[in-house]
């Protein structure tokens, strides 16, 4: 059984607008204030710090490094896990990975979370001139190939020599090692076959969009599917929900914070009607997207909603507030929501 845990999903970049994706509510990117924000999590008692990973996204294609700032912030804070949400594959080389992620475990206290995975973003891996591979299953394939020698290097004892089918190393170390024995926690994301079988092989956690409750039912029964054929525990793998959320001390309160972000970047095509009724106060029904696949409301609300999700299976809940760089949500939920749930 897995300890319940709430994650804070830092902003590291500014989406304002009525996309509501990730980061609605933040203008204009504040690095400082970010990492302000990383602090705070850490402080009010969140249980995990999270960035995204990728080199172009958001308001004026500005997004922090991902490597760089779980650096800064295994040196700004004291408690909380440290990771990257889909460890882009390609930005790094990974016999590099091994080095880093050893780096950073040692540097943190062994607090490091190596969530890898292929990548998704084609356009900012060509802006920079790096290899990407046509199709999922190829970029899946080298990712893979890429773990065993993390993984080999994680655990020598002596300088590592071997060739895979896509990389090779030669007397190479990743000394020191990691704190965490036999290595830090290896963590997938998705629903993409192989990425379920490699859950089933070599992970110890496995992530999942926010896709609505009976979709993550289904995606939790595939996986459960693939421990069996391969004959790994499914109940050993921590399962995690990243999601957007707004928690608001009063529900009519939903409708003002939404309206705001809509205000701060007014959107180039119409609204969905439902999303636009519900703005407009011409009706109280949340748009579906919202209802169902988010956290949105008020601490009891919230606190109902993510126990359908512990319901199903789901102990680790990677969050996005919707209101931030704004700290009302973050420190909302610590004081009214995650107390009664832990």
């Amino acid at each position: 059984m897995h300890q319940i845990q709430f994650g804070y999903c830092l902003p590291i970049f500014a989406y304002p607008g009525a996309r509501f994706f990730r980061t609605p509510n933040y203008a204009q990117l504040d690095p400082q204030r970010t990492i302000a924000l990383g602090r705070l999590a850490d402080e009010l008692g969140y249980d995990s710090l999270w960035v995204a990973d990728h080199l172009m996204l958001g308001r004026d294609n500005a997004i922090m490094e991902g490597w760089t700032t779980l650096a800064a912030l295994a040196g700004a804070t004291h408690r909380a896990k440290l990771g990257m949400i889909h460890q882009g594959h390609f930005f790094r080389h990974p016999a590099l990975h091994p080095k880093m992620t050893a780096t950073l475990d040692q540097i943190s206290g062994g607090r490091f979370i190596y969530f890898i995975d292929a990548g998704y973003g084609k356009a900012e891996h060509l802006a920079y001139g790096l290899p990407y591979p046509e199709t999922t299953e190829e970029r899946l394939a080298q990712v893979f190939d890429g773990l065993q020698i993390t993984l080999a290097l994680w655990q020598a004892q002596q300088p590592v020599t071997m060739k895979s089918q896509y990389f090779a190393v030669t007397e190479a170390t990743a000394t020191p090692l990691p704190v965490q024995k036999p290595h830090p926690p290896v963590w997938f994301g998705e629903a993409h076959p192989m990425i379920l079988e490699a859950t089933a092989r070599y992970g110890q956690g496995w992530n999942t969009v926010p896709v609505g409750r009976a979709e993550v039912g289904r995606r939790l029964d595939a996986l459960e599917r693939a421990c069996e054929q391969v004959g790994s525990d499914y109940s050993a793998i921590e399962k995690s929900l990243e999601t957007q959320i707004l928690v608001v001390p009063e529900r009519e309160m939903v409708r003002q914070r939404l309206q705001a972000m809509v205000g701060l970047a007014p959107p180039t095509a119409p609204l969905d009607a439902d999303l636009q009724a519900y703005l407009d106060g011409q009706s109280d029904q949340l748009p579906s997207k919202l209802a169902d696949q988010w956290l949105v409301g008020t601490p009891d609300e919230v606190a109902q909603q993510i126990q359908s999700y512990l319901d199903i299976g789901i102990s680790h809940f990677m969050l996005w507030f919707m209101d931030a760089p704004d700290e009302t949500g973050l420190r909302l939920f610590a004081e009214r929501v995650a107390p009664r749930l832990r």
